[in-house]
């Protein structure tokens, strides 16, 4: 296989997906797309393309994509939101239009493998949770959003596999899939900034509450990976369970999270809890996922273990690891998987270190030393012009830093997150200059000219609490 596409690599499942696409010596080349590309050569990310693409943009996106899809043997589309879960309208043009034009682009650039990830959420309830198979009614559980929105996703897959017959179409309904290196990602999605790290520890918890008769199945992202690369050069079409053993109950989830003692809580209260907390913005998970756990069916992972798929991981390692990367807050660096940030409040910012190119900072040749401006020099003459260069330099670092945070989370962010990175090199490079020759920098002058520039994002544009449309064209203008 000459050439695969990654659709949302830069994530929990494909940073694990590039791992083993990089390490499989029989795949030519890769392609990763985002949203918001890393700017980093950290294993796995350094080794492969990389494109920018929204796929919520709107229809000629497909166009994009069709271009970038040309020539590959295979596509696996992963990308999907899942914050923030009040803006249903926006998760719905991601996860479902967006398989819709990822799948239509496929179509016409030839691809002969579309693999898409699904998930165990697809399922309809079982009233008895019996492990079920591939067959089991895919229509999702109705008061969730996530559920609501997989089945929609596979609808979407129906419809071009009809249409489309000539591409094998495989569904991946994995388990939740976890690694320690998801530890940050996971919390923000799933649990906000308010539990303290430490607390989610493994065996830290002396009681831990857990709703009655809850069963949880995982998966390891290598797992998961090498589900996906067994599927891809089986060249298989349909869905595919992938979940690892066993399934984790109260007892085990008991043992693993605290010190072995729980306390079941009755279902009836611990939804309208989890409903309360996340309508306090105090959880970052809504109560639909609640009622995932509690209707749907364990999925029976034979048909892919049929194709010679073994995990390496089992459940508890799996969620042992977890909760580690979680206790530590830990990740990758990627705008969607940065370690240390706990909260979406904070992603932009974050986002924006992630995208920024590491540079070493300037420094004058040896030859310069400290011996000061040369007799032949107007010493307070150059003083003044270099602190004047110096305001001016401070005043664009700090709005193009300002900008490049702001950003981060669109498609202007890397770009200009590159070029926040080279003027404030170009900064610190003046003030070594001043510095080395012993001239004196104007304070004052800094101050005033960070004031300004604060100053300077008052734009009389109508808009109290948002930026206007052109607000990006006529600040780098």
């Amino acid at each position: 296989m000459s050439r695969v596409v990654v659709v949302g690599a830069s994530g929990n499942v494909g940073t694990a997906v590039l791992r083993a696409l990089n390490s499989d010596h029989e795949i030519g080349s890769v392609l990763g797309i985002a949203r918001r590309p890393p700017v980093t050569d950290a294993e796995p990310y350094g080794q492969v393309e990389w494109a920018a693409v929204d796929i919520a943009e709107g229809e000629h996106v497909v166009d994009e994509l069709t271009e970038l899809f040309t020539g590959a043997d295979a596509v696996i589309h992963l990308a999907w939101q899942i914050q923030p879960n009040t803006r249903r309208d926006q998760l719905r043009e991601v996860n479902v239009d967006g398989t819709r034009r990822v799948a239509e682009a496929a179509g016409r650039a030839g691809v002969g493998q579309l693999l898409v990830a699904s998930s165990w959420a697809v399922y309809s309830p079982d009233p008895d949770k019996q492990r079920r198979d591939e067959t089991w009614s895919a229509g999702g559980v109705r008061s969730s959003h996530y559920s609501v929105d997989k089945a929609a996703q596979e609808r979407v897959l129906d419809d071009f596999e009809a249409t489309h017959p000539q591409v094998a179409v495989a569904r991946m309904r994995t388990a939740l899939v976890f690694q320690r290196e998801a530890g940050a990602a996971i919390t923000r999605y799933f649990i906000g900034p308010f539990i303290p790290p430490q607390v989610l520890s493994p065996r830290t918890l002396p009681v831990v509450p857990l709703p009655q008769g809850l069963q949880v199945q995982v998966i390891h992202a290598e797992d998961a990976a090498e589900a996906y690369l067994t599927v891809l050069r089986a060249g298989e079409r349909g869905a595919f369970n992938a979940a690892a053993e066993p399934v984790l109950d109260v007892a085990a989830l008991g043992r693993l999270v605290g010190r072995g003692r729980t306390v079941e809580v009755p279902w009836g209260l611990v939804r309208p809890l989890l409903a309360l907390g996340h309508k306090a913005r105090l959880a970052a998970a809504d109560e639909g996922w609640v009622d995932m756990a509690r209707e749907l069916p364990m999925m029976d992972s034979s048909r892919l273990r049929g194709l010679g798929w073994q995990p390496r991981h089992g459940a508890e390692e799996t969620l042992t690891e977890m909760l580690r990367g979680l206790a530590g807050s830990e990740g990758t660096p990627t705008p969607v998987m940065v370690p240390g940030v706990r909260s979406f409040g904070h992603m932009e910012e974050a986002a924006a270190t992630t995208m920024t190119p590491s540079r070493p900072r300037p420094t004058l040749p040896q030859e310069a030393g400290r011996d000061g401006v040369p007799d032949h020099i107007n010493a307070p003459l150059l003083s003044l012009y270099l602190s004047d260069h110096l305001t001016g330099a401070t005043a664009g670092r700090d709005r193009i830093g300002q900008m490049a945070r702001q950003y981060a989370t669109t498609r202007l962010g890397p770009e200009l997150a590159r070029i926040s990175a080279e003027i404030e090199g170009e900064h610190a490079f003046l003030s070594d200059v001043v510095d080395t020759l012993g001239l004196h920098q104007r304070s004052p002058r800094k101050v005033l000219a960070a004031v300004g520039e604060r100053l300077g994002r008052l734009k009389m544009n109508r808009r109290v609490l948002q930026t206007s449309p052109m607000t990006p064209l006529l600040e780098l203008s």
